[in-house]
């Protein structure tokens, strides 16, 4: 089964940095890496408002690409909603989930979701949308533990941003899309494995542990990584996942 890479809020593949080429490395295979409405190579087109809308893009990408399934799917945040959405939507078409610092109603409350000491961070961000120094810095601070790499992640970020903007719309439709996903009590019925961080300062790592309890699936803590795993440890995110294996223990 070929994996699948799905990025999170307003960011797209080439933000998973070194860890495609880390996963192929690690024996994983070649990711799929699709993008969702308003980021990457979908930043023309309009982001829906629903995740469902998110998982019709997503796979419409994967048709055109010439690609077949069933997919094994990892994926971080938002997308890990749209990612588990696909899942139970369509079972036949995901054979596995590893679904890393995600939150969904109704496991988790808002202030674990989105926790409050940043909300101020983030409402800051949106009159000054178009300064992408800052608005990077901002999030860069926000998701990331490891800052050895700063300058380059930021010059690297900006980058991607003058190539590719995210539009306010898309980044608005993306976050209400969240806010508003309500995941099924039930657990999908392919292997999942939740991934969190305890250095999280974004999402409560508490969401990924009440949705592993509530669906009786494994749960994996990183001790040190920030909400951006595949920034700050790819390593360790591949090695959890060769370890865990097909049926993600």
């Amino acid at each position: 089964m070929r994996w699948v890479f799905l990025r999170g809020l307003t960011r797209e593949s080439r933000h998973w940095g070194t860890l495609p080429a880390q996963w192929e490395a690690a024996g994983l295979g070649r990711p799929l890496l699709p993008d969702l409405p308003g980021n990457g190579a979908l930043s023309a087109q309009p982001a829906p408002w629903h995740v469902s809308g998110m998982v019709t893009a997503v796979r419409r990408q994967l048709t055109a690409a010439g690609v077949t399934g069933p997919y094994r799917v990892l994926a971080m945040s938002l997308g890990a909603m749209a990612a588990t959405e696909w899942a139970s939507a369509y079972p036949e078409e995901v054979g596995g989930l590893v679904l890393v610092n995600t939150s969904m109603r109704p496991f988790c409350t808002p202030a674990q979701r989105l926790r409050p000491r940043n909300w101020g961070k983030l409402l800051s961000l949106a009159p000054r949308w178009h300064d992408r120094t800052y608005c990077e810095r901002t999030i860069h601070a926000i998701t990331c533990a490891r800052t050895d790499s700063l300058a380059s992640d930021l010059a690297h970020w900006q980058s991607i941003a003058a190539d590719a903007p995210v539009s306010r719309q898309a980044a608005l439709a993306q976050l209400l899309a969240a806010a508003r996903y309500c995941a099924p009590v039930d657990r999908p019925r392919c292997p999942v494995l939740l991934l969190a961080c305890a250095a999280d300062r974004l999402v409560s790592p508490a969401c990924s542990a009440r949705i592993a309890q509530a669906w009786d699936v494994p749960l994996l803590t990183h001790h040190w990584a920030g909400h951006d795993l595949p920034h700050d440890d790819p390593q360790w995110l591949c090695d959890a996942v060769a370890r865990a294996g097909s049926g993600f223990g």
